[in-house]
């Protein structure tokens, strides 16, 4: 297996443990313990995913998400954030910034591995159908992965362009938070529910003119989300 992590923590007992279990797995690994190194290691090398740390020296890993995040070169890279703080709040902010998924210590080694690969499955296996789907003044190329609206290239994560795609797809429908859970996330046993709330929060900022008032991806309250069928 060919595929490179990169672990970024400052508590040399996470880094050793993440390190252990992934590499049994038949990960390469790659680890550094604060923000500036792992900035420079990401700028220089390709990695497939990033498990990071929230609390790091220097860069803190939520504005190192949100530097990766924002950036042409790596806005790809999946990233897990790690983090001993579980509130709530912490966690739809880390995934408001961009990241795939949230682990929060302590944590199983079987739990890490199964987030990790269910992340790397999302990353890698965007169903292909036809090459170029438009709706809108949008247009989804299933060749590159590419977004585009009016020119312009809209920067998505996996797990948003999967999302955006099963929605566009099945224009009119209404799908409720469990059922999206099942169809983009499939048998991932810990993901939460309000993650739904965060991508299609995400993604509204990425395709609507004003997110507030959204007309691709609509609400039907006390139910679910749906696209419109009118586009």
């Amino acid at each position: 297996m060919n595929t490179k992590i990169l672990v970024v923590d400052d508590e040399k007992d996470i880094l050793e443990l993440v390190s252990y279990n992934l590499q049994k797995e038949g990960f390469g690994i790659s680890v550094c313990t604060d923000g500036e190194d792992a900035l420079r290691r990401v700028k220089n090398n390709k990695y497939d995913l990033i498990v990071l740390d929230l609390m790091l020296p220097g860069i803190q890993g939520m504005e190192l998400c949100r530097i990766l995040k924002s950036a042409d070169d790596t806005s790809s890279v999946p990233i897990i954030m790690l983090t001993a703080k579980s509130d709530e709040l912490d966690k739809v902010l880390g995934l408001e910034m961009g990241a795939d998924d949230y682990i929060t210590k302590p944590f199983s080694p079987r739990e890490l591995v199964a987030r990790v690969k269910a992340v790397l499955r999302r990353t890698h296996e965007i169903p292909l159908q036809d090459k170029s789907v438009k709706i809108g003044d949008l247009e989804i190329n299933t060749d590159t992965y590419q977004v585009v609206k009016r020119g312009e290239h809209l920067k998505l994560s996996a797990t948003e362009y999967k999302l955006l795609l099963y929605l566009v797809q099945r224009k009119g429908r209404v799908f409720s938070r469990s059922a999206l859970l099942d169809a983009v996330w499939k048998d991932e046993a810990f993901v939460e529910p309000r993650t739904v709330d965060v991508h299609i929060r995400r993604l509204r900022e990425r395709i609507e003119d004003d997110p507030s008032r959204p007309e691709y991806i609509k609400t039907r309250r006390g139910i679910g989300y749906y696209m419109e069928r009118g586009l």
